[in-house]
């Protein structure tokens, strides 16, 4: 099989229970996502997968033959950080630093389907349809809901995805 990631293919063989966090951690020696709690509730194996943020640790790498995977490893251009990432450390968005590969990865997964229109369960009724959603904290709480921080950084961390989300135009 083939997996693309942070835009180099890689012809793998795998056991087909492999999934792509351990594939991206044990094959490939991509350790930015981490293995929190295997089991989906964490966030902190967060990658994008063809853009969208997916749970590393719940997909099958069988399943994802052929896809574009991003993982934080791959969001920098060169030595140029990601605006998500320079957000983050500007804030000081992070404490232990253990979720924070996750955090951003599903930043970046948020920004992008609030500029694709995608709604979440506090995007109001009203909103129009089919155009951006805008941002709000409440919107970005929402939608980061998904990935723990055991340290508690989330309010520079909200302020962070604000940050980039306003630099965007998508935010309110």
């Amino acid at each position: 099989m083939v997996l693309h990631v942070n835009g180099t293919a890689y012809e793998l063989t795998l056991d087909h229970r492999t999934t792509v966090l351990d594939v991206l951690r044990e094959h490939l020696g991509l350790t930015g996502a981490k293995k929190g709690c295997d089991h989906g509730q964490c966030g902190a194996c967060t990658v994008l997968v063809e853009g969208r943020r997916v749970n590393s640790c719940l997909m099958l790498a069988v399943a994802q033959d052929g896809r574009h995977i991003t993982t934080i490893e791959g969001l920098a251009d060169g030595e140029r950080l990601h605006p998500l990432q320079e957000a983050f450390v500007e804030r000081d968005a992070l404490q232990c630093g253990y979720c924070t590969p996750g955090q951003i990865c599903s930043a970046v997964g948020v920004l992008q389907e609030a500029a694709d229109g995608f709604p979440s369960h506090v995007t109001p009724a009203d909103a129009p349809q089919g155009g951006p959603v805008q941002l709000t904290v409440e919107e970005i709480r929402e939608r980061m809901s998904g990935n723990l921080c055991r340290c508690g950084a989330y309010p520079r961390i909200v302020e962070a995805v604000h940050d980039v989300s306003t630099d965007q135009g998508v935010a309110s």
